[in-house]
């Protein structure tokens, strides 16, 4: 049986572990076993970067064993996915594992700056801060677009249908 990571922020949730459940029932239901990162036995009772470093390794483990990744590419805490599910992405790449991800937005990444967000300099939109803002006609970053097999513009669920076609 084909192992799926669980990559995103979803552990961040307040009802992190009843997502987690859903998700592992999920991929069970389309014939995979889910690995989810708040599934690993973490001493929280201890240095916190110990903690830290603990969760890392325990994670790379996880990711080490599946053969696909599924990643939670919705914004988080910004216009951007969350970094640690990108650093998950990348690496699972590198590995040759299988990387799909998801999200809700299907607009450009540049249509998610409101006019006030935006300047033209040379020509160029830029944001406040007098930065270059991608437009390559993604979702996302043109480094996660461009490397990983599919982003399906939808949830979890989508995803693992998506895989299984």
């Amino acid at each position: 049986m084909k192992k799926i990571y669980i990559a995103g922020f979803d552990v961040f949730e307040p009802n992190s572990i009843e997502i987690g459940k859903k998700y592992v029932e999920l991929c069970k239901k389309y014939g995979f076993k889910g690995l989810y990162p708040l599934d690993n036995v973490v001493d929280f009772n201890q240095e916190k970067r110990k903690i830290a470093q603990d969760i890392y390794k325990a994670n790379v483990n996880l990711i080490n064993q599946c053969d696909i990744v599924i990643a939670n590419l919705n914004s988080f805490r910004g216009k951007e996915a969350d970094s640690g599910t990108i650093w998950e992405c990348g690496f699972a790449t590198a590995l040759g594992k299988k990387v799909y991800g998801y999200m809700k937005n299907e607009l450009n990444y540049i249509d998610t700056f409101s006019k006030d967000e935006i300047k033209i300099i040379d020509n160029t939109k830029v944001d406040l801060d007098n930065r270059v803002i991608e437009d390559f006609d993604y979702s996302i970053n043109l480094m996660i677009a461009c490397s990983v097999e599919n982003i399906i513009f939808g949830d979890f669920e989508d995803c693992l249908k998506e895989i299984c076609k």
